[in-house]
């Protein structure tokens, strides 16, 4: 970390400063919100994978008693020592929705009760993973504190991320980003880009029908500025941080064709290990998230080409490491 400080330093960003801490840990975080009073906390530490709290019991139960504390003391802090105009903002995810056939609220849900009268209601927590679970209950503590003191609380429910580069990282190696690949950190499309860098079939679950949200590396830290940068006079905002929707088997294709590979060769459909409804139809209004990251969103088929370059700098490493690509 004393690197890539100074590799930042050096390009200009001389206002970061780095503490070690748990906040999952009360006294803590209490004492980090007491002596620094921020106006402003942008919360993205999680245990975030949906795999590793799949493990077994010890896995799902770390998953959860450390997200849930994490953000269940910073929100206490703030309480405690009466910072209630700190803008919060947590970084959460579009996994709670689950898979319905209708499409996804940015906000609240209208319902329709059993004598026909209307209202809106948060959206339930319908997530398939234990992790997934933890972030829906991040959402609901986010919104019991809006509602019993007026924190500014914004709620950004992310998608899968891809890239792995942003305008501030490609200067200097020092402040490369991190690529997990491995089967229970990297997400599909890592784990994708480094098996056809390496020469193994890309393992589609199923029918490959199934509908992903993903947005580009460089859009979603811009998103989290602008959201750092914007005002909340004291409301709970939820968005919807995507900006593009993706098969799973078209996402495939499109990795071959990137490398120029044959897809008969290079993608293999296997059984699918997980549960999940393959062939919904749905999708996720995201109207206010675009107003909020503005301009024009990057897309997957035009970044591709950008991405794999420097990644196949790696294929060594990916070599190295293949066993991890598997669950063992």
């Amino acid at each position: 970390m004393d690197e890539r400080l100074e590799a930042a330093r050096q390009r200009g960003l001389d206002n970061l400063s780095f503490i070690q801490a748990d906040l999952a840990d009360w006294t803590t975080t209490l004492d980090l919100i007491r002596v620094h009073k921020p106006r402003v906390i942008l919360h993205l530490a999680a245990q975030p994978s949906a795999p590793y709290s799949h493990i077994g019991a010890e896995a799902a139960a770390f998953s959860q008693d450390n997200n849930l504390a994490m953000t269940r003391n910073l929100l206490w802090a703030l309480r405690q020592e009466n910072l209630l105009q700190t803008h919060y903002i947590e970084t959460t995810t579009t996994g709670i929705f689950g898979a319905p056939s209708f499409e996804i609220p940015e906000g609240d849900l209208e319902a329709i009760g059993a004598d026909g009268s209307h209202d809106r209601v948060p959206y339930p927590n319908m997530a398939s993973s234990w992790y997934h679970v933890s972030k829906g209950f991040n959402i609901t503590n986010m919104r019991l504190m809006n509602f019993q003191t007026g924190l500014p609380v914004t709620n950004l429910h992310t998608s899968i991320v891809y890239g792995v580069d942003t305008a501030e990282t490609k200067g200097d190696p020092r402040l490369a980003t991190r690529f997990d690949f491995d089967f229970y950190f990297g997400t599909l499309f890592n784990r994708w880009c480094a098996m056809a860098l390496i020469g193994l079939p890309l393992t589609v679950y199923g029918t490959g029908n199934q509908i992903k949200p993903f947005i580009h590396l460089e859009d979603a830290a811009q998103s989290l500025v602008l959201a750092a940068q914007a005002t909340n006079p004291g409301d709970y905002l939820a968005y919807n941080q995507l900006t593009e929707y993706v098969r799973i088997g078209d996402l495939a294709q499109m990795i071959c064709d990137s490398l120029g590979l044959d897809p008969d060769q290079a993608i293999t459909h296997i059984p699918n290990p997980r549960v999940e409804k393959e062939d919904r139809e749905y999708q996720f209004r995201c109207e206010k998230f675009l107003e909020l990251l503005g301009g024009q969103p990057r897309t997957m088929s035009r970044s591709l080409d950008e991405i794999m370059e420097p990644l196949a700098a790696g294929r060594q490493v990916v070599l190295s490491h293949q066993d991890r690509l598997t669950s063992a």
